[in-house]
């Protein structure tokens, strides 16, 4: 279910003070966002900078195509904060299945688990989509895409061992 988009209050002078002396670029604000931007500055102890390992081809990329590449931004920033607002609700047992992921076996049973949250989100796409079937859920198609790409994320996360961690 989607709230209403609405363009957050954002003080621009203060997130450019933030990111300064770093290769981060704030955030675009644009009014499609669906949450409220809350820059904070962090400690640098604290605070690690993500580089791509491709950054002149990043940044050809994104001026060829500015709307595309903030768009993706966008929604990538989206979907990282209902990621963490379900963690704040769920926890990662959910995932982990009722275990600590420390054998095969477990990462095996969460990553079956993450298949099923998968394969459900596919079948919805494929009804509403494909086959052009009545939504009687309510929920945005938006929603189930976001819902699949935060699961491939997380199913990653599992295999890589860095879940709940």
């Amino acid at each position: 279910m989607s709230k209403k988009n609405t363009l957050p209050n954002v003080d621009i002078n203060k997130a450019m003070k933030t990111v300064e002396g770093t290769d981060v670029k704030p955030p675009i604000v644009s009014n499609k966002r669906e949450h409220k931007l809350n820059f904070k500055p962090v400690d640098e102890v604290e605070y690690e900078v993500i580089q791509f390992d491709e950054p002149k081809l990043i940044e050809q990329i994104e001026k060829e195509y500015p709307e595309m590449t903030n768009e993706f931004k966008r929604i990538m920033f989206t979907q990282y904060e209902l990621f963490c607002k379900k963690q704040s609700n769920y926890g990662p047992d959910n995932i982990a299945a009722g275990t600590k992921l420390v054998s095969d076996e477990d990462v095996k049973l969460s990553l079956t688990g993450l298949f099923f949250r998968i394969n459900d989100k596919v079948q919805r796409i494929k009804n509403l989509i494909v086959l052009g079937k009545k939504d009687n859920v309510g929920e945005a198609v938006d929603d189930t895409f976001m819902d699949l790409s935060v699961y491939g994320i997380i199913a990653q996360i599992v295999k890589n061992g860095k879940w709940g961690k």
